[in-house]
């Protein structure tokens, strides 16, 4: 080999070998630095992408369109506050912001109950880099290295492994900074944070003392409520501080520090009601330059006369208060009544009350979400609907006539009627509630050959025929009611023949205060099922503009299977039962001339907290409309627990007849 290829050779080894080192180095390099960006530089890259990535900013949700009742008075409001607010500078150091909060923590009085473990953990980190660092072995950081774990993956570890006997070293301060430094840095980059609503005359000077360019205190809005509790469930509430992490997906299209409703018709209306925000540019030295003005929400008319809701929600407290007191009940606590107009599906009222009695004082709490969420047991109220089930079937017939006598199946008790009536009709059946009468027909919609003290062979289908037939009333389905949760009551799974017969005369399946209300509705509308809602019209921005956006049409969701004779016959029915001897006389006054069902169930309680049903009760029900040859309205009231044994003896209160009495007559007082 010559000299010549020799030397060039050893050329070709010598770049070979420096470019070996040369990638070596720059891979050594790139992952240092990869590592020191991902692990030690994390957050500050992360807050300058966040920064960058934001330079248009919204303001806080204007205030929310104001809700009113049917008549036009105003039931939900808005009232100014003071708000401290926050907002991130530019180069603002994480050290600057702890100081910041324990400052803060110091000089304002900033409610933490709300603070959460995960909000400790992270403050615990920002405070402890090196010792959070030392949380994440050596295989792990090789793993984020190789990409096999992320810097979230990273984090989480650290949060998992933080001792509880790191964070039992902070004291109150300790934690209302790390509220408040959570508060600081919640949402977007840029986003203005709120620190503290409600803040008094001696926080908003302290704040404007201080001179910060990151702290301001603004005016803005929180709901108020002119009529304090009146029906303050159902009219829902509005976040404080932005999006609740469990309605996140729901609102994912809003950004987190949106004000928002989060429960009933805040919630359901939340798109009409919210307002929208102030748009900005952020500029390079931070300043905002408005770009868009916000405009507040649109109002909201009901159909809830709140005046009247307000005087039948003090009808069922003061009756409960007397119940409890004077008639020595000891398991009856609430009543429901509602008021509807059965044509439209219009809400006049909704109003359900508890009162709970500790030492001599008694408390009132609103309790009107219990007509859409509580099952209740109805008892002989339905007895309208399972009429039609024996006409629609042929088990019944028009003017036929029973004899009011006991059934006895093999192994089980005797199943009487309350009060032995003798031979009846159709029409006496419902006037004096017979219970034997149902019985009967629903042996015979069963296919079934009864024999005193022998088996019932039944067709199961039986069970089908009367659901069926019973949801065309709104019983054991949804009612259409525009609120976001409406329970389906409880269906009873298994098919014993004796449990068919409770359930011809209501004491099986259970049903929510509202749909036994659409079915009271259903028959005083002649089998024609209206949809039930709340809402009456919508505005564009406020209702003294008078520029309407919506007016809701009472909506048809179906009509009952069966003939219009069959319906007026327990039409005929139900206005007996209002007649002297009824079992629903004395409910409403007859110059009104009403028609209605009573119905008493028999219920279980669970007194000791146990999780076993271990006393038995009773329930009183009634469905009402007048006048009877064209109802303008319809009346549904529940009394749950209203009666008990003790012994032989039944000890009850008459509190429901009480309190259809004082309810019909407060309606027919405001709307002569």
């Amino acid at each position: 080999m010559s000299k010549n290829k020799r030397n060039l050779k050893h050329t070709i080894r010598k770049r070979y070998k420096f470019l070996i080192i040369l990638v070596l180095v720059s891979m050594t390099i790139l992952t240092g630095n990869l590592l020191y960006i991902q692990i030690f530089k994390h957050n500050y890259y992360e807050d300058k992408l966040k920064y960058l990535a934001t330079n248009i900013v919204y303001g806080e949700n204007l205030p929310r369109g104001k809700i009113y009742d049917t008549l036009g008075r105003v039931i939900v409001d808005n009232e100014d506050v003071s708000v401290i607010e926050y907002r991130k500078l530019r180069g603002i150091t994480t050290k600057k912001e702890i100081e910041l909060s324990y400052e803060l923590a110091n000089l304002l009085d900033v409610d933490f109950s709300n603070l959460v473990k995960n909000e400790l953990k992270e403050f615990w980190i920002v405070n402890n880099k090196e010792k959070s660092n030392e949380l994440i072995t050596n295989k792990e950081y090789e793993l984020l290295d190789r990409r096999k774990l992320t810097s979230k993956d990273i984090k989480n570890l650290k949060l998992e492994r933080i001792s509880d006997d790191e964070l039992n070293k902070y004291n109150e301060l300790d934690k209302e900074a790390a509220h408040i430094y959570y508060l600081m840095n919640k949402g977007y980059y840029n986003d203005t944070k709120v620190i503290k609503r409600y803040a008094t005359k001696e926080e908003v000077d302290i704040i404007n003392n201080m001179n910060l360019d990151s702290l301001k205190v603004s005016t803005s809005w929180d709901r108020k409520y002119p009529y304090g509790d009146t029906l303050k469930t159902i009219l829902g509430s509005v976040s404080e501080n932005g999006i609740p992490v469990e309605l996140v997906n729901h609102y994912k299209n809003l950004e987190l520090n949106d004000r928002v409703g989060i429960s009933y018709l805040e919630y359901q209306y939340d798109d009409e009601l919210r307002g929208t925000k102030d748009k900005y540019k952020v500029l390079e030295d931070g300043r905002l330059e408005l770009l868009e003005k916000g405009k507040s929400g649109n109002d909201i008319v009901l159909t809830i006369d709140i005046e009247l809701q307000k005087e039948i929600e003090n009808i069922l407290e003061n009756e409960i208060k007397y119940s409890i007191s004077n008639e020595k009940m000891i398991y009856y606590n609430k009543s429901y009544a509602i008021i509807t107009e059965p044509h439209t599906g219009s809400i006049l009222t909704m109003a359900g009350v508890e009162v709970i009695k500790k030492g001599d004082e008694y408390r009132k709490y609103d309790y009107s979400a219990g007509i859409v969420t509580s099952p209740v047991v109805v008892g002989s109220a339905i007895k309208g609907a399972s009429h039609i089930v024996g006409y629609n079937t042929g088990a019944l017939e028009i003017g036929e006539k029973r004899n009011d006598e006991c059934i006895k199946l093999a192994a089980t008790p005797e199943k009487c009627s309350w009060k032995r009536y003798g031979v009846m009709d159709d029409i006496g059946a419902l006037k004096y509630s017979s219970n034997v009468y149902q019985y009967k027909t629903a042996i015979k919609v069963a296919k079934a050959n009864y024999k005193y003290n022998g088996p019932l062979i039944i067709d199961e289908t039986a069970f089908d025929i009367y659901r069926n037939t019973f949801k065309m009333f709104g019983l054991g389905t949804k009612t259409g009611i525009d609120l976001p949760i409406e329970s389906m009551g409880y269906l009873g799974t298994s098919k014993l023949p004796g449990l068919l017969l409770d359930f011809s005369i209501g004491q099986y399946d259970n049903y929510t205060p509202i749909m036994l209300s659409q079915y009271i509705d259903t028959i005083a509308n002649n089998g024609i099922r209206i949809r039930k809602h709340l809402i009456k019209e919508i505005y564009n921005g406020s209702k003294e503009d008078n520029n309407i956006k919506y007016i809701y049409n009472s909506e048809e969701l179906n009509k009952v299977e069966t003939q219009e004779i069959f319906i007026n016959r327990v039409k005929e029915g139900l206005k007996e039962v209002m007649s002297s001897g009824g079992t629903g006389y004395g409910y409403i006054d007859l110059k009104y001339n009403p028609s209605g069902k009573t119905g008493t169930s028999e219920s279980f309680l669970d007194t000791n907290n146990d999780g076993l049903v271990d006393t038995e009760t009773l329930s009183n029900t009634f469905v009402g409309y007048a006048p009877s040859d064209n109802p303008k309205v319809t009346f549904t009231i529940i009394s749950p627990d209203i009666g008990y044994y003790r012994g032989n003896k039944t000890i009850r209160s008459y509190v429901n007849k009480r309190i259809s009495y004082q309810v019909s007559k407060k309606y027919f007082d405001f709307y002569k």
